[in-house]
């Protein structure tokens, strides 16, 4: 066994509640220094200048209370559970990895378009990611979506990835990185396969 596919030994010690409250912490910052929010973005023309530390920071800024609100609900629902499956160390690396090479992605893509002062900011690569992951581990599991619709995990994913496809190709809700969403599930993808041997497909549809 190789390096990338030893396993960490099972340690829990609520990684997904310490990552809320890292970024609620950051968020009561940018209240009272606005400017800081700024410092943590992923923005093209700044990363080229040095300021590479913004491929982890941009997680953990947020442009507004909704936008926290609603990735640290999605971290809590679908990341504590994760975590107590997967371990506390695997689920942290499972995060942070996704969450920085979503970013990376978009970075490249962004300077490929000459956007740079382009900025993004935000937990959903990674949070993407947890969503996949929540579904392949538990692929029965059933989640009502808005609290209403019951929705078989699988599917949920399956809409969420068609509405990512469908608004980044009809610019729908052009404020929103849906290509940061969609390189999350990319990477969750490929961390299953590369490091779990894991088919994704296979556990989430049971072929």
């Amino acid at each position: 066994m190789n390096i990338i596919n030893k396993p960490f030994k099972y340690q829990f010690f609520n990684a997904a509640a310490i990552l809320i409250a890292l970024n609620v912490f950051v968020y009561i910052i940018q209240q009272f220094v606005p400017q800081i929010m700024f410092k943590l973005t992923i923005t093209p023309y700044f990363i080229f200048k040095g300021e590479v530390w913004r491929f982890f920071t941009y997680m953990f800024a947020h442009a507004s209370l909704s936008h926290l609100l609603f990735n640290m609900l999605a971290l809590y629902v679908f990341g504590l559970q994760l975590e107590r499956y997967m371990g506390s160390l695997e689920f942290l690396l499972y995060y942070m990895l996704t969450g920085l090479l979503a970013g990376i992605f978009s970075f490249a893509v962004y300077s490929a378009c000459g956007l740079w002062l382009s900025s993004l900011l935000g937990a959903s690569g990674a949070l993407f990611a947890v969503q996949l992951a929540y579904a392949v581990v538990f692929p029965r599991s059933v989640i009502y979506f808005w609290g209403l619709i019951p929705l078989r995990a699988p599917v949920m994913v399956l809409i969420f990835t068609a509405l990512e496809l469908f608004s980044s190709i009809t610019g729908l809700n052009p404020g929103v990185s849906h290509l940061t969403h969609l390189t999350g599930f990319l990477f969750g993808w490929l961390y299953f396969v590369i490091r779990f041997k894991v088919n994704p497909w296979k556990r989430l549809w049971g072929r």
